[in-house]
């Protein structure tokens, strides 16, 4: 991008990818750098999902802007169409024929979540790019910016639990940061979960510990007080577990079991089914698991 800019030949642009890793801020970064600040709002048309951006907006204001030709000035306007994916098909349809009839004088960028939501005519037309969740690499410095210009108190397992729980989102790892060390004062591992609410490790630990160990309704009585006392969703758990279930050294066969159980039951949770049920199955399924380990052993 930074060398079509230096070389004055911006094509038209398809930005992708998850929200958080930077689309907006791209192209908002290379505005800025192609206009100055006096001619910005003459320049560049940014509309939003939140803004109306029917048919009708594409044959009047975005035609319009498109078609004129800047006085004086050398160069193209531009026009940023974010969430793009949110539009209709005959927005889009409309849109691909003023982008092919004003590429003299305007260029535009869509950006989206999901690229199978633009029509594969408007995808011909642009260059590609797709923005990937970021890395631990790329975001901990970034964190660690923020931290020291706010003088937020973080830990080093806070900073991993932040890392963690965005998953690649830099949007979502600042406000967990910021809700955090509005409610703690202090960023540590355990805080973040709280504030997100998702279940500590060493929670899921015990829990497996219960169900591995643990009779069955002694199993059941403490998870459901845990969770009870946690405010802890079935559903967050079963996503914790099972990346646990890969760490336990399990036979094969067993492990295949077990995986195609806790997928019944995320499939039943998602179609609004009853918690404690389902949490009697998960049991279920890990202590027919133990008794079969035993019985192979």
């Amino acid at each position: 991008v930074q060398r079509f800019i230096s070389e004055d030949r911006l094509p038209h642009l398809l930005l992708y990818g998850p929200p958080g890793t930077g689309k907006t801020s791209t192209i908002l970064a290379c505005a800025r750098q192609l206009y100055r600040e006096r001619e910005f709002g003459s320049m560049v048309l940014e509309l939003n999902a939140s803004d109306d951006r029917g048919i009708d907006i594409v044959r009047g204001p975005i035609l319009s802007f498109a078609s004129t030709r800047t006085i004086f000035k050398k160069g193209f306007k531009l026009v940023i169409l974010d969430e793009a994916d949110a539009m209709t098909q005959d927005a889009q349809n409309a849109l691909r024929r003023v982008i092919e009839k004003f590429t003299e004088n305007t260029r535009f960028c869509l950006i989206c979540n999901y690229l199978s939501k633009i029509i594969p005519a408007l995808q011909s037309r642009c260059t590609r790019f797709r923005f990937g969740p970021l890395t631990p690499e790329l975001m901990v410095p970034r964190l660690q910016h923020v931290v020291q210009e706010e003088g937020v108190d973080v830990t080093e397992d806070g900073m991993k639990a932040l890392v963690t729980l965005s998953s690649g989102d830099m949007r979502r790892a600042l406000n967990i940061l910021q809700s955090t060390s509005m409610a703690f004062g202090k960023v540590t591992e355990e805080n973040v979960y709280t504030c997100t609410g998702h279940p500590l490790k060493s929670d899921i630990s015990n829990i497996l510990e219960w169900m591995l160990n643990q009779d069955f309704s002694t199993a059941y009585r403490k998870i459901m007080e845990l969770k009870t006392l946690k405010g802890l969703a079935l559903q967050d758990m079963l996503t914790e577990i099972h990346l646990f279930v890969h760490r336990v050294d399990f036979p094969p066969s067993i492990r295949i079991q077990l995986l195609i159980k806790l997928a019944d039951i995320e499939y039943r949770l998602a179609a609004g089914t009853s918690e404690k049920i389902q949490l009697s199955s998960l049991i279920a399924a890990f202590q027919v698991t133990r008794d079969l380990v035993v019985a192979e052993a």
